[in-house]
Order: C-alpha cells, then structure tokens, then sequence
C-alpha cells in the first residue's frame, strides 16, 4: 500500500532555522513526513547531492498592472508566474493596483478575473492604495483586510499614486486597527520633480539623468519620514527596494529606538550601478527602475545589510518593460526623454539564482539565512506562514531542489517571460533550481515545464493579530 503521493529521498534539507539529512514525504499536497529511509510512495525523487528547499516566495512582483503614457507592462499572469516558476520560485505576491475614482473591490475583481487559469505559481496579492478616500479608509480596506487581502503599498512617489504625509497616517491607522503589513516606496516626489526640472532646462534628457534625479538623499529622507510616520501611527512597516547605506542607517537607527521595521532589498542593487543608464544609443533605457542603481560602495553596503540582518526580504520588484518595442522602454516619448522611460526591469526568474550563487556560493550568506530572505521571511510577513515558506508537516509541499554545482550564464534565450532582454545578461551563476514542486506536485522536473497553466491558486492572507482583532 502506497504512503505517499511522492517522497522526496537523501536530499539535504534547509529551512530558515537548521540544515540536515532527510527524506520528506508527500500526501495530498501537503508535507506529512519528515524522515529516514521512507518509503511506499507513487513517485521517488532521488535528491542525493542537491539541496532540498522551501519553493521560493517573490514578494514583490508586477504583473498586468495598468500603466500610463502608452506604456504597457510585458508580462502577464501566464508568462509571469511560468519565469517565476522556472527561477524556483512557488508563490508570486503582485499587485492590484487601485485606480482613482474606481472603486476597489471592481479593482480587485477585474485582476483576479486576469489571474483565473492562468497561473502557473500560488498567488497572493498586495493592494495598491492611491485614492484614499474616507469610503476607502474607514469602510473598504477594513472589510477587505478580514477577507484576506492583509498588506498595502503606499507611494510617496510618482505624482499620479504618491500619498501626501497625512494620507499616509490615514492608512498606517488602518493597518494597525486591522492587521494589515503596509509597504512603502520611500523617495521624496517634491525633491525629484525639482532636480528633474534642473536637468531639462540643462538640456540633458538622456536615459542616465534617471538616476542623476533621484540620487541617495531623496530615497533618505523619505525613508527617515516613513519611519517617523510609522512611529506616531504606532505601527510595523516595510521598507521595499532598498538601495544604499543610507537609506539602511535609517531603518538600523528606528529599529534602535525599539521600532518594528522590515527591510528589502533587490538584485538590482547588488549588481547593477548607474552606469549602466549611460548606454549608447538609449540603451540605458533598459535600466531605468525607481530608485535606481548606485554605485560599487552602495552594493556592498546592501550586501552588508543581507549578511547582517538588515534586510529581511530579498524580492526582484519584478516590472518587465520590453525593450525594443513603442509600448515598452522605448514609447515615443520614452524615446525623446528620460521622464517618459517606464520605471522597471524584469528579475523574476533570476532572483533566487543570483542570490544563491553571489551569496550561498560565494560564502556571503548561509544556506538558511538564503531560505529566510528568499521563502519564509516574506510567509511571515504578509500573512503565508506557515502554509508556506518552510518545509515542515502540515505546510504545503511547495519545494524546490537545487544543484549546486551547475554552472549556467544568465541570457535571456534561455529565460521564460514575455520581456526581450534581462538587465543580469551575461552574469555567470553556481547553482540552479532544477526540479519543482508545487502543492505536491512535480511542475518543473529536472528543467523540463511538466505543470499546467492553471495550476496555481489564489492564497488569502492572515490579518495579525493587533488589540483591535484579538
């Protein structure tokens, strides 16, 4: 009589807390076993020599989401979930984002609509919050949050979804009342729209004053007054795409003063410089992503932040625009003048094989501190754990199995979204995510797409528990 649905044998299995030994069996799509020598199974996957891991959880991801200036975002559900999938990856979080004057459950409606049948990947999704109306704070997002909808975005950016200061207390107080996790996009709109103005009038309009426009001290600042603003509404905050030493002087400096603060960081940032924005012939368009890259000293000081405990989420904010194409980078304003470049660049699929090979392989980082960053920090945070992000009985069988010897070079040929290059082309990686497993079943085997479109489902969010919800 057959135990098991599938075991997973003589892998060596890591979770955010301990490395060990072990077989792990599966039943109903559920982790049920965690042993020695198990057997009696349908199907036995053979890890000897690999890493057997929680399956990779992106926590900021961008997908079909509405953009203005003709631009249109290049990778939908189907593509963007099949990437993610390759790069090892089980749950994706994106975003619906709230347009002004809709209401948002119509919001909410149309993108689940977009996401039905067609994901490959476990979803989750963030709300983004740019009309905050006293129907919306008092009535929607408190309803909205017990249905499962329990984390946020805020801009203090981007002059179409940026929230004044007393918009944003309006939401934390929600939040708090609630149990929502709210994230903010910390960069000061006033002080870039001033430098960008500077920079016309200078005539230099080229792909490379992006980063020029919004440098160290307009992510700074507002990163010290999203901190402040949290601290008087009394509530945890997320810190999302965290690009220097600066901006994480600040989050060390709040959580000193005893304040709950999760950082994120990207792989943008640790490999990416502003230079790169000086590509010949507006090639530097592909690049542009808010805020930007910095400089050689800004990466070691992010990865300081991962070997530290700084940072707590490792995510891509994958937001693909194609390169070569009038409704992608290269729009035909985006073609006259950096302002008009869409912000964002694709990273789904790499993300766990950058860190893996820049961070586990290179000594940087230990094998359960990459399964915190990269799967169970981001369960914890939004509200997943621990349905997912560890391996343990009772989660889901969301795992991924690793090789850490393969040696690959990342091209875009070789890469599975709907975008036309990677910003990561030609960085040399050890380690790939080979096989995967989904809800107990084998969806990428040994390299080979073996899931369905479809086969991914829509995971609800716990609220935390906060005086106002106990």
């Amino acid at each position: 009589m057959e135990t098991f649905d599938l075991i997973i044998a003589n892998g060596t299995v890591a979770t955010a807390a301990d490395v060990f030994t072990a077989d792990i069996g599966i039943r109903g799509g559920k982790i049920v076993q965690i042993g020695q020598q198990l057997t009696g199974a349908t199907r036995t996957l053979d890890a000897t020599g690999k890493y057997v891991l929680p399956g990779g959880i992106d926590s900021h991801v961008h997908l079909s989401q509405p953009q203005g200036g003709g631009a249109v975002i290049a990778d939908d559900f189907e593509s963007g979930t099949r990437s993610a999938l390759f790069g090892g990856n089980t749950t994706v979080l994106p975003f619906c984002l709230q347009e002004k004057g809709v209401p948002i459950r119509e919001t909410l409606k149309d993108y689940h609509a977009q996401a039905e049948g067609e994901c490959y990947t476990d979803v989750s999704f963030h709300l983004i919050v740019s009309d905050p109306t006293e129907q919306l704070i008092g009535q929607d997002l408190p309803a909205l949050i017990a249905d499962g909808y329990a984390s946020l975005k805020v801009f203090m950016t981007y002059e179409d979804l940026r929230l004044s200061d007393g918009e944003i207390l309006q939401t934390l107080d929600t939040a708090r009342a609630h149990g929502a996790t709210v994230m903010i996009h910390c960069e000061n709109e006033d002080a870039i729209r001033f430098l960008i103005d500077k920079h016309e009038l200078a005539g230099e309009i080229a792909p490379r004053a992006h980063a020029a426009t919004r440098p160290v001290a307009v992510e700074r600042e507002a990163t010290h007054r999203a901190i402040s603003l949290a601290e008087i509404a009394d509530v945890p905050i997320v810190i999302v795409h965290v690009s220097n030493g600066q901006s994480i002087e600040e989050i060390a400096r709040g959580r000193a003063r005893g304040l709950k603060i999760i950082g994120e960081t990207c792989p943008q940032y640790l490999t990416l410089t502003a230079k790169d924005l000086e590509g010949m012939d507006w090639e530097g368009a592909k690049y542009v992503c808010s805020p930007p890259p910095r400089d050689e000293a800004a990466q070691a000081e992010c990865w300081t932040g991962l070997e530290n405990g700084t940072f707590d989420l490792f995510s891509s904010d994958h937001c693909p625009f194609r390169y070569d194409d009038d409704r992608g980078k290269l729009t035909p304003l985006g073609r006259k003048n950096f302002r008009h470049i869409p912000n964002g660049i694709p990273g789904v699929e790499t993300r766990l094989p950058i860190l893996f090979s820049q961070g586990v392989m290179a000594g940087r980082i230990s094998l359960e501190r990459f399964v915190a960053l990269t799967a169970t920090n981001h369960a914890r945070t939004y509200g997943l754990y621990p349905q997912k992000g560890t391996i343990a009985i009772g989660s889901d069988a969301d795992i991924t199995i690793w090789d850490p010897e393969a040696r690959r070079t990342i091209r875009h040929a070789d890469l599975h979204d709907a975008c036309d290059y990677t910003p990561y082309e030609g960085i040399e990686v050890t380690g790939w995510p080979e096989t995967v497993v989904l809800n107990g079943a084998v969806v990428i085997d040994r390299g080979v797409l073996t899931g369905t479109k479809g086969q991914g489902r829509y995971c609800p969010a716990t609220p935390k528990k906060t005086p106002a919800n106990t």
